[in-house]
């Protein structure tokens, strides 16, 4: 078995907008704040990793581009090796964040640009990255084939396989065979299993049925709720973590992946990795953005500790 982490995935600039609401078309309202910062699922996922103490590698494509120097200096600030190809005839891409300002409540469209070009050649050309990784973890903001081959590669050489379906695209069924850990939140499970997770009992039939597609275990984010960790061997509701007031839920679930997968890159046990990445979130969501909120190892075994 490799060391750290391999991530595959995407890197967007989030550009947040603050307001009491999402205005309707055609409606201009005035917003109470706004910020620019790094994020894509992936890219977070790297960041939680790498500051919650992994060797991280990311994959992907980004623009030469102002947006594609950000990318660049958030891995240099957070430590996390880029293996990235960068673009001249494509942009780094872009999220448009809406978040509500008294409920923290997120509404976004993204625009993967560069890192949407993703493929199976991309893949292969990191094939030696994935392979000597502990963990590899995959998305599905860019193309579901290039996530399959990865996962795939990742599989024949003994390396621990995290997917996140997320956001809620079609995939291959075959993708859930290579899959150690599916992390889906409660609405991409409900989009997976055909029906709501309003009750912890759904939630539970929801985790029976990707068993029973091939998948190692599953792990359900349920939101304030905290996750429920299903595998054949054990089915085991693990408590959000609360340290203080929740101001934005952008990035709750990156920062779960991320600190999940660092705490199994570490050799932690599945149950005690669910437990760290509920402190990483738990503390993500009393920060405002989605990489800048990521909080350091020693954050998050005070939190665990206490």
């Amino acid at each position: 078995m490799g060391a750290g982490i391999s991530i595959l995935g995407i890197f967007v600039a989030d550009t947040a907008y603050l307001a009491p609401r999402m205005p309707a078309v055609g409606e201009t309202i005035t917003g109470s704040g706004f910020s620019v910062g790094p994020g894509g699922k992936g890219s977070n996922q790297a960041v939680a990793a790498a500051r919650a103490g992994a060797q991280v590698s990311f994959i992907s494509k980004i623009g030469r581009d102002t947006f594609g120097d950000l990318a660049l200096k958030t891995y240099s600030e957070a430590g996390v090796t880029p293996r990235l190809v960068i673009m001249d005839d494509q942009p780094t891409g872009a999220a448009f964040i809406y978040v509500n300002d008294s409920t923290g409540d997120n509404a976004i469209i993204v625009y993967a640009g560069a890192a949407g070009t993703i493929g199976i050649d991309d893949v292969e050309a990191a094939r030696q990255t994935i392979e000597q990784s502990a963990v590899f973890v995959t998305q599905l903001e860019q193309p579901a084939a290039a996530a399959y081959r990865a996962l795939d590669i990742a599989r024949r050489a003994g390396v621990v396989t995290i997917f996140n379906p997320a956001p809620a695209e079609a995939f291959p069924d075959e993708i859930y065979g290579l899959c150690d850990y599916i992390i889906p939140n409660e609405t991409e499970a409900a989009a997976l299993v055909g029906f709501p997770l309003n009750t912890l009992e759904d939630a539970k039939r929801a985790g029976d049925l990707l068993l029973s597609r091939g998948v190692g275990a599953a792990v359900i984010t349920l939101g304030a709720r905290g996750v429920l960790f299903h595998s054949a061997a054990a089915s085991v509701h693990v408590p959000a973590v609360t340290v203080g007031p929740v101001i934005d839920t952008t990035g709750a679930g990156d920062a779960f992946v991320g600190g999940f997968a660092s705490a199994l890159g570490r050799r932690m046990d599945p149950l005690g990795a669910v437990r760290f990445g509920c402190a990483t979130a738990g503390i993500a969501v009393t920060r405002r953005g989605t990489a800048p909120a990521m909080p350091t190892l020693a954050e998050i075994e005070a939190v665990i500790v206490g």
